[in-house]
């Protein structure tokens, strides 16, 4: 299994911008698709992107797309996820995910294997 441990969270107004990280440790991350995720409070955990091994192809969850971008850069065991023209309704922990495999079932949490610990974004209106 990769380590995870996620940064960048913090507050932003809406309409702002952060870019969240996702450090991997171990030699195998490129063999890792990779998601995030994120629970507000007194809801469930719910998908908002994924990424392939080689970054080529990504899944969003309608609520994000067209604002939030993940990408990954292999050499520095990384996985990011630019979050654009938040709302407060972004407001949530979000944590990184990793499986082995990639298919039309990115956004079930129960197929990642490894989870980071997770970091607070909060936006303000």
């Amino acid at each position: 299994q990769v380590q995870l441990v996620e940064s960048g969270g913090g507050l932003v107004q809406a309409g702002g911008s952060l870019r969240l990280s996702c450090a991997a440790s171990g030699r195998t991350f490129r063999s890792y698709a990779m998601g995030w995720f994120r629970q507000a409070p007194g809801k469930e955990r719910e998908f908002v992107a994924a990424i392939s091994w080689g970054g080529g192809s990504t899944s969003y969850a309608d609520s994000v797309k067209g604002r939030f971008t993940i990408s990954r850069d292999n050499a520095k065991n990384t996985v990011y996820l630019q979050m654009n023209s938040l709302k407060p309704e972004d407001t949530a922990v979000y944590s990184c995910a990793a499986r082995k495999d990639w298919d039309t079932l990115m956004s079930v949490s129960g197929k990642y294997a490894s989870w980071g610990q997770g970091t607070q974004v909060t936006v303000s209106s």
